[in-house]
């Protein structure tokens, strides 16, 4: 296997090898450079031509469409960073809106006021002192006014 394996590689090298030079010959003959050049302009007069004609159609070329390709690339990049911005900003409004961890402590508040208001007013002294306390002072408190 491995003899096949240096044949196959020696082969593969020298092949390499003939096209570098034939590639090289041909690159330095003048013709063929000649040739290469002016296929190139011949190209770039057919691509302005193209152009101009379909500008005078009214219809865009391909330069045109690469360039709109270019421009809708980066519109739809800054839209995927605006929607990353809203995501962003919709999550942290939600973490916000955690405020029912507040309204379930008020309403345990709330549901604590209600039971100690209900208490009979005679179930606890000390509540029932206070409690009737604050009825005596407003009412003395009222009595003083309208006098």
């Amino acid at each position: 296997m491995s003899e096949d394996e240096g044949i196959r590689h020696r082969v593969t090298r020298q092949g390499e090898e003939a096209l570098g030079k034939i590639a090289q010959e041909l690159l330095e003959n003048p013709v063929v450079t000649g040739a290469l050049s002016a296929a190139f302009e011949t190209r770039e007069r057919a691509v302005r031509a193209q152009e101009v004609a379909m500008g005078a159609l009214n219809l865009p070329s391909a330069s045109d469409l690469e360039r709109l390709t270019r421009r809708l690339r980066g519109v739809s990049q800054r839209l995927e960073g605006i929607e990353d911005a809203l995501d962003r900003l919709e999550q942290r409004i939600e973490g916000l809106g955690s405020a029912t961890a507040v309204e379930q402590r008020l309403a345990a508040i709330e549901a604590a006021l209600g039971r100690w208001e209900a208490q009979p007013s005679g179930a606890g002294s000390g509540a029932a002192r206070r409690g009737s306390a604050p009825a005596k002072r407003s009412a003395g408190a009222g009595r003083s006014a309208s006098s």
